[in-house]
């Protein structure tokens, strides 16, 4: 090349250079090597590229970065005594791939009397990405990570988050020097391939010895962290010295290659050091941990006070389902539609007794006739009790209906001829259609509640004819009927009721907040159900029938044809707003994951729990079951409960019934439910039956449970 060409091939390369540098800046999206940040109180997680462009057919690191709250910690590969690794699912250009996680040496983080394996602080976690040969350069390379981890301190928290880069392809990489500074220190301090092999022996009934030869003199704080959860018990001491550490095996000790792979660290000079290490496993430990492990030390388990459905007579099952349905008034979500019939007795206390008598007897109709058709339809549906709360749209129309009755309280609206006969008589009034509706209604909301001795009877009474069946029912609704139909045939008692006056205004005014309380439950499970579209389709339609009914109130005494037209145009809007209803409130394919430190119910799981060694509390609950959620921040929510069940390593699995669901249907069947709450701990030894709880539960009842069921007592300071 010529002296003269040199210049001319200088400004060509610059030229060169910054028209890749406007090719790669043209797009919207500016080069960044980190994604946005997922943030939670305890972890805020990025991801971060040593790139900020990739080029055809090159390798290079990303690392999912979570900077961690002080006292919280996520875990290593193998976690420990609990907890579960991070996961990272991957969403990469076609011909694209990603390698597994790298992780950076683990620290034992103790939780009496437990010892966790993670992290805490600020960690990297590296994965190598391959770029296709056949990338184009101005192109993207669109990258998508959903990552799940655990966060725990005290309790512990699952978390995810969805980290996206978007990155330019370029013919030659574009290095972002700060992000590869910081993976490059994190890979320099992976644990490195030792180049020995350490030796696994048997060191008496429950120790084992680890001999690891070569290490250098004068290293303090040796530990080692296997990859298996079956091989040691990790929160034991790992006493020796030298390069030799005695290990206690894991109660589940296990081994099935001749190898075992782990990591151990060390200090040396005031350096923390790491290793990957692989151990042989001397043939007589292989040998013992093949053996048949021996069967697990009898638990005696006391005698449960309520008979499984299989064990009850019909008998027995209509004496349960009266006196359930007794107590059922007293459930929380029966009270608010019982104040209104308290109101009507007010109101109705100088009234011949005959017509009194009358109302109680509509009221009994009422709420026969629904728990009829109610038990009626479950048993030609299959279904169980409070099926039809699984069906958004009907949870939206009750939490209407109960702001109706919340602004008719208030007067926001009065209407009248038949409809009055219906709404206002529901509301405010004694007439009888009101008796009859305010029975049918008490039946409705009460479905979201199981009261004591009621779940064992319709458990039984789902297994038998439908002749035996309805009579349970019957049963069941004669007990739920009994106070109020009492009331209005004790003259005695009706004497006792205060007379009418201006107080009662004040009284059916208070009587809307509990309607109001009601139908915010109702938004709240449809929202349970069917995410946000739920929540919005519910206050649409609370918006349109409360527009409806005004409209038909403030135009009854104009001229028929107004009349006409406000009917018409309510009509309009009401059966608008119902199919909008009826097309949005569909359950989703999946809802999304719960905040709470549990894990997912199936029959599935609790056999695999229950190989493991692993005591299990499984709760099956709904949204839509008041009761459920009253034992879960009575109970299961409690600080000393959630620390019992750490410390007894029971696992907490949750089995969600709010919309429909075969396998858990056929679960409560089998213990003899009709609906939920159901709560079961099973002993953590293969193939143990469930110990059931009552269906009301307290902190001392869950926590005796789990000792039971873990064959020990824990230590823990309980709340009265």
């Amino acid at each position: 090349m010529s002296t003269l060409d040199m210049p001319a091939r200088t400004g060509f390369s610059l030229l060169k250079r910054a028209a890749l540098a406007l090719a790669l800046l043209a797009p919207a999206t500016a080069w960044a090597a980190e994604s946005t940040a997922v943030t939670s109180p305890r972890v805020v997680a990025t991801l971060l590229s040593s790139r900020d462009a990739v080029a055809p057919g090159e390798r290079f690191h990303l690392a999912l970065t979570q900077k961690i709250t002080s006292g919280w910690h996520t875990y290593w590969r193998n976690p420990g005594d609990s907890g579960e690794p991070t996961k990272i699912d991957w969403q990469l250009p076609e011909g694209a791939s990603a390698g597994p996680i790298q992780w950076p040496a683990p620290k034992a983080i103790a939780f009496e009397p437990l010892v966790n394996f993670g992290f805490d602080g600020t960690v990297l976690l590296p994965v190598e990405i391959s770029v296709p040969a056949d990338a184009k350069p101005g192109e993207r390379f669109a990258i998508t990570a959903k990552a799940t981890w655990l966060v725990c301190e005290k309790i512990c928290i699952p978390e995810e988050g969805v980290l996206s880069l978007d990155l330019p392809i370029a013919a030659e990489p574009v290095i972002d020097s700060a992000a590869q500074a910081r993976i490059e220190r994190t890979l320099a301090g992976l644990p490195q391939e030792a180049p020995f092999r350490a030796k696994l022996t048997a060191n008496g009934p429950d120790k084992m010895t680890l001999a690891i030869p070569e290490l250098p003199a004068g290293i303090s704080d040796l530990r080692y962290f296997p990859l298996s959860d079956t091989l040691i018990e990790h929160a034991a001491a790992q006493p020796g010295e030298g390069g030799t550490l005695i290990l206690s095996r894991s109660s589940a000790f296990r081994i099935s290659e001749p190898s075992v792979e782990g990591v151990i660290t060390y200090s040396q000079g005031g350096t923390k050091r790491a290793l990957a290490l692989s151990a042989d496993v001397a043939p007589d430990l292989l040998a013992q941990a093949s053996a048949p492990p021996a069967p697990p030390a009898a638990v005696t388990l006391p005698t449960l006070p309520a008979p499984p459905a299989e064990d009850l007579t019909i008998w027995v099952a209509l004496a349960f389902a009266f006196a359930g349905g007794l107590i059922l008034n007293l459930m929380p979500c029966v009270l608010p539609v019982l104040f209104i019939k308290a109101l009507g007795f007010a109101q109705s206390a100088q009234a011949s007794r005959s017509e009194v008598r009358v109302h109680g007897l509509l009221f009994l109709a009422g709420v026969v006739g629904t728990f009829m058709v109610l038990a009626g339809l479950a048993i030609a549906l299959g279904a169980g009790w409070g099926f039809q709360l699984q069906s958004p749209p009907l949870v939206i129309l009750l939490a209407v209906l109960m702001s109706l009755i919340g602004f008719n309280l208030l007067g926001a609206f009065e209407i009248g001829g038949k409809v009055q006969g219906i709404g206002d008589g529901l509301a405010s009034r004694s007439g009888p259609v009101g008796a009859f509706m305010t029975g049918a209604l008490a039946v409705v909301v009460a479905t979201p509640c199981t009261a004591p001795f009621m779940g064992a009877a319709m458990g039984y009474a789902l297994t038998q004819p439908p002749s035996a069946a309805l009579s349970i029912f019957l049963a069941l609704a004669l007990g739920f009927a009994l106070p109020v139909v009492a009331l209005s045939f004790a003259p005695g008692l009706q004497r006792l009721l205060p007379k009418p006056g201006p107080w009662m205004v004040v009284l059916k005014q208070a009587f809307a907040f509990p309607m109001f309380a009601t139908a915010i439950w109702l938004v709240w499970v449809a929202t349970m159900q069917t995410g946000a579209n739920g929540a919005l389709a519910a206050l649409i339609a609370i918006l349109v029938a409360g527009f409806a009914v005004w409209l038909l109130g403030v135009t009854r005494r104009r001229a028929i044809a107004l009349r006409i037209v406000a009917a018409g145009a309510a009509a309009l809007f009401v059966t608008a707003t119902a199919a909008f209803v009826i097309e949005s409130a569909v359950p989703p394919k999946q809802l999304p994951a719960s905040a709470g430190a549990s894990d997912v119910w199936s029959p599935e799981r609790v056999a695999e729990l229950q190989a493991q060694g692993k005591p299990v509390f499984v709760n099956f609950t709904a949204a839509w079951c008041i009761t459920c959620l009253a034992n879960e921040r009575v109970a299961l929510s409690r600080q000393d409960v959630k620390d019992a069940f750490a410390a007894l390593g029971v696992v907490y699995l949750k089995a969600d019934w709010t919309n429909r669901n075969a396998t858990i249907a056929a679960a409560l069947a089998d213990h003899g439910r009709a609906g939920v709450p159901l709560y079961l701990v099973y002993p953590g030894s293969k193939g143990a039956q469930a110990e059931v709880l009552p269906q009301l539960l307290t902190t001392d009842i869950v926590i005796r449970a789990a000792e039971r069921a873990a064959g020990r007592e824990v230590q823990t300071a309980r709340n009265p």
